[in-house]
């Protein structure tokens, strides 16, 4: 499997993550979020594989977030009406992610990568 970076070009945390991964010469396959928003079935076995809870997934810096009051409405959603919103709009996902044979993980932490390569 090829590494995949799944991003926002406009995303400042993105455009570092992607610059750090060309500097350690990574190889990988870059994916816009917006163009190609992770379906259902991607979110459900990231999520799963990653390890994280949910909720971890959601952007909630984003103007998306906090326009749809999900701070308050996520608590009482299922898990899947929760993967069915994230699927709905990429821009509702912590961004970047980055996905390779050892791991997957969200948001751009340069120890968490590191692991993941």
């Amino acid at each position: 499997m090829k590494n995949i970076l799944i991003e926002y070009p406009k995303c400042s945390t993105c455009q570092k993550a992607k610059k750090w991964l060309e500097a350690n010469n990574i190889a990988f396959v870059d994916r816009n979020i917006i163009t190609e928003t992770p379906s259902i079935e991607e979110l459900t076995e990231w999520i799963e594989k990653s390890g994280q809870e949910i909720r971890k997934w959601f952007n909630t810096s984003g103007l998306k977030y906090k326009e749809l009051n999900l701070k308050e409405k996520l608590p009482t959603m299922s898990d899947k009406e929760k993967i069915e919103l994230l699927a709905s709009d990429g821009m509702l996902i912590k961004r970047p992610i980055f996905i390779s044979n050892k791991g997957i993980v969200n948001g751009f932490q340069e120890a968490k990568w590191k692991e993941t390569i």
